[in-house]
């Protein structure tokens, strides 16, 4: 979980108008004004696939719910289906206190619907649409690499991306820099100046990290990770690929084979009076080029961005990122295999160095080397890393016909076992890879066992990833598997859409099938807020992210550019959202729901807001957009 992400958290952006000066407006530019009844209804915005369970919700007062009714009405308000909400799930908060539901499984023409209260209660959902798995999800994918279109750095931008310019060349001749130190809270940067090695590297190119401008090989290599698997279930979208070899290229710079050095991080987002950061300007990435600085100011560090490594040349790597980069470069022999076995078989052996470097008994009292400091991209667990190494190196080594085959399946299971046995297991995000790694090991191992693992444990681990979803869900009055009150509740969501879609898919068992309908329901607006946490899907989501780019390329008349596809981190604890950030430069951005407050909706300790200072909960990210793509990518495939 990113716990800090950036002490300003250039807080990723799910900006619709982006920049503009929206407060005191709803999200369609209205007056906002507060729902006398108090009664609102929540459904997945993006709308439900046909023939899966759909449910959407009611929440108010508990008296006017209980004689309320509903109708289904297409989009000439003709009435489609009628009835009586369903049972009550739970409180919510004092201004809701009940939450119904609606059952629209039966609803499954194609179409946009809404759906109108009548009865003791007044009401009228956001529009929603019933059609196939891929008209849906396939939109949305296209959306989310839009949003890594955006992220790009370097010379190989895309100008009509919110009119981004070639951003940060000198980058292409970076110092490399010794290994800063931090307090124990990773807040301040105690070395007076940073350290030269007086090696360089080329670290141009790749895409900014979240709403910041800072680079990592940790962020990068989970999300280029997730296009390669999306790819293989979306293998004629050519804007995917190109941005999956987007990722790859800068993940190649990062490894310097020769010196056996792979580098971890570009930019600095942590400093101290003598060394100014990423996170201490607000400005167009563009503007970082033409600052005028000499070594010794401490703007320095912001053109001529400090590289940072995971392991001196040659020693060892720490195991999270050499597990996750070999698995990555891994896949990438995996994607060329047939159209050009020469560079496949050069992927596989970069893929082998990478892995081969991996410091498998890392120092227990030390945190993993994952960024700068760590609590940027805290990580307890790194055996899954090198077991989704392992199973991509045997996968890839199977489709080449290399004979390392047999050494890598020992490995990855000898790994899987490692992480089964540990008490650090997760579900699937940028921390945990164990969903990926479990999917394709299973492949590899083709029914047989290898170190006393076998598909069967691997299936077994995805249920219990799904089962605390599961459980956590039959608490909630939205049935959300995520936890409200923590960080990244929304990426975390997805990533229990995609587990329980690639276990399906391996295994052929839809028991979880209905749930990952609800969780992608839950983020795209049937949730307590009635947003959809995705820029651009639905009626109503963000419109102040916090991100640069996004602020600073909106207009004043609530028309900017909008950030689309970006995802967001969603709902965090209330008490984290005490202060938000600003900066002279950044233009005020607060949107408000359709009717109401947000703080209307707040409820079990969390708090969600639209503002551009709001990092907790409006900051879009790579791994973040990557999780969700995946999800999509995979939920397409469900009309096949």
């Amino acid at each position: 979980m990113n716990v800090l992400r950036s002490p300003f958290l250039l807080v990723t952006t799910t900006a619709v108008t982006i920049g503009a000066v929206l407060v005191g407006l709803n999200v369609h530019g209205e007056a906002a004004t507060p729902s006398a009844a108090h009664v609102a209804v929540r459904v997945d915005q993006v709308g439900y696939v046909r023939g899966e369970t759909k449910q959407a919700y009611v929440m108010g007062p508990t008296k006017a719910l209980a004689g309320a009714r509903f109708k289904v009405v297409d989009a000439r308000d003709k009435v489609v289906t009628a009835g009586r909400l369903g049972a009550v799930t739970g409180h919510w908060n004092a201004k809701y206190p009940s939450v119904r539901t609606v059952d629209l499984s039966g609803l499954d023409a194609p179409g946009t619907y809404r759906i109108v209260l009548s009865g003791t209660a007044a009401g009228r959902s956001p529009a929603f649409r019933i059609a196939d798995a891929s008209e849906l999800m396939t939109p949305l994918v296209r959306d989310n690499v839009r949003f890594l279109q955006a992220q790009r750095d370097g010379a190989d931008v895309l100008p009509g991306v919110l009119r981004h310019g070639p951003s940060h060349l000198a980058d292409e001749d970076a110092a490399v820099y010794a290994d800063p130190h931090y307090d124990e809270a990773g807040e301040e940067l105690l070395d007076e100046h940073l350290t030269p090695t007086g090696d360089t590297v080329d670290a141009a190119g790749g895409w900014f990290d979240a709403g910041d401008f800072l680079k990592f090989a940790g962020t990068t290599s989970y999300s280029t990770a997730e296009l390669l698997l999306a790819e293989r279930d979306l293998p004629a979208m050519p804007a995917l690929s190109a941005e999956a070899d987007h990722g790859l290229s800068w993940l190649d710079k990062m490894w310097d084979g020769d010196s056996g050095t792979l580098y971890a991080q570009v930019g600095i987002g942590a400093g101290n009076d003598a060394v100014r950061t990423d996170h201490d300007v607000w400005r167009l990435p563009e503007a970082d080029d033409r600052r005028d600085v000499s070594p010794g100011d401490p703007d320095y560090t912001i053109k001529h961005r400090p590289v940072f490594r995971a392991n001196a040349p040659g020693e060892p790597i720490t195991p999270s990122l050499a597990g996750r980069v070999a698995a990555v470069f891994a896949l990438a022999a995996r994607r060329t295999a047939d159209s050009d076995p020469d560079r496949a078989q050069e992927w596989l052996e970069k893929a082998a160095a990478v892995y081969d470097r991996a410091d498998t008994d890392p120092d227990p009292d030390k945190p993993l080397v994952t960024a700068f400091p760590s609590g940027f991209y805290p990580e307890d667990s790194w055996q899954d890393d090198m077991e989704f190494a392992g199973a991509e190196l045997a996968l890839a080594a199977r489709e080449l016909g290399d004979d390392r085959e047999g050494d890598w399946t020992d490995e990855a299971a000898h790994w899987a076992r490692a992480y089964l046995d540990s008490d650090v297991k997760g579900t699937l995000n940028v921390a945990d890879v164990s969903a990926l790694a479990h999917a394709d090991l299973a492949t590899v191992l083709d029914g047989a066992r290898s170190n006393g693992v076998g598909a069967g444990d691997l299936y077994k681990d995805l249920r219990r990833q799904l089962e605390d979803g599961v459980d956590r869900a039959g608490h909630d009055p939205f049935g959300a598997g995520a936890v409200y009150d923590d960080f990244d509740a929304v990426p975390h969501t997805f990533g229990l859409v995609a587990t329980a879609r690639l276990y399906a898919k391996a295994t052929g068992d839809t028991r979880y099938a209905a749930f990952a309908g609800r969780q992608r329901g839950w983020a795209l607006g049937a949730n307590p807020w009635g947003t959809s946490f995705m820029i651009g899907a639905g009626e109503v989501y963000p419109h102040c992210p916090e991100h640069q780019l996004a602020n600073l390329r909106g207009s004043h008349d609530g028309k900017g550019a909008i950030l689309r596809g970006a995802v967001v981190n969603g709902p965090n604890a209330a008490e984290k959202l005490a202060d938000l950030n600003g900066f002279p430069t950044m233009k005020k951005c607060t949107a408000a729901p359709p009717s109401g407050a947000w703080t209307d909706f707040d409820g079990k300790g969390s708090r969600y807001v639209d503002d551009v200072g709001a990092w907790q909960t409006v900051e879009p990210s790579l791994d973040f957009t990557t999780t969700a793509l995946l999800a999509f990518a995979l939920t397409a495939q469900d009309d096949e």
